[in-house]
């Protein structure tokens, strides 16, 4: 069963827990709104290295079709996928960004992936972010800006659902047993046809 939440709808309030059971995400509405949220945009597209991602699948190196960068404290290095990302320092800009993400959340971040989705015809399939790197209940706060696009989630027990639209903007956190409990997914759409930047912070043990 799918439950789809309109926030554009709710009256959004991040003590208020998006999961049924076995997790915590919460909506923190637009930390950037509108003309802000579009200068933050161009200034990431056009500034950030993106690269495709490279990773390691049943023993095949697979590229994808998303873009992405990797920043963080300096000696900071994230394995997943059979892959290792070494972070790129800090630019002065995202380190705005960082601080202002740390002060909506109330907790430190000492890294952050960033992944560039060019249309709907990108996405990413299920998955937890469940590396031991992040320790056992991890925080992690994710910024969307562009396009909006329909954000999954899915039990791993049950199989139950929980969709959110999450417009440019927007962050999310997640926290608790979400990633032991829960996969996430970005799901293909042909009614996207705009650009759409993700940004995770989290914290690397």
């Amino acid at each position: 069963m799918t439950r789809t939440l309109d926030l554009f709808a709710l009256d959004r309030d991040p003590r208020r827990n998006l999961l049924p059971a076995d997790g915590e995400v919460y909506d923190h509405g637009c930390l950037y709104r509108d003309e802000e949220a579009a200068e933050l945009f161009a200034a990431l597209r056009e500034t950030v290295p993106w690269q495709h991602d490279e990773l390691v699948i049943a023993g095949k190196r697979l590229v994808t079709a998303r873009q992405v960068a990797w920043f963080g404290d300096r000696e900071k290095a994230y394995h997943y996928s059979g892959a290792t990302k070494l972070a790129q320092p800090w630019t002065p800009l995202l380190t705005q960004v960082k601080e202002r993400v740390e002060a909506a959340v109330g907790s430190p971040f000492n890294a952050c992936l960033l992944n560039l989705y060019m249309s709907g015809d990108e996405g990413m399939s299920w998955h937890s972010d469940d590396e031991g790197a992040l320790g056992r209940l991890p925080t992690i706060a994710s910024l969307s800006l562009g396009a909006t696009r329909r954000f999954d989630f899915r039990h791993k027990g049950d199989r139950r659902k929980v969709s959110l639209m999450l417009e440019g903007g927007q962050l999310i956190v997640m926290t608790g047993a979400t990633q032991h409990h829960w996969e996430h997914a970005l799901p293909k759409t042909k009614r996207v046809r705009t650009p759409r930047i993700n940004l995770t912070f989290r914290t690397i043990l």
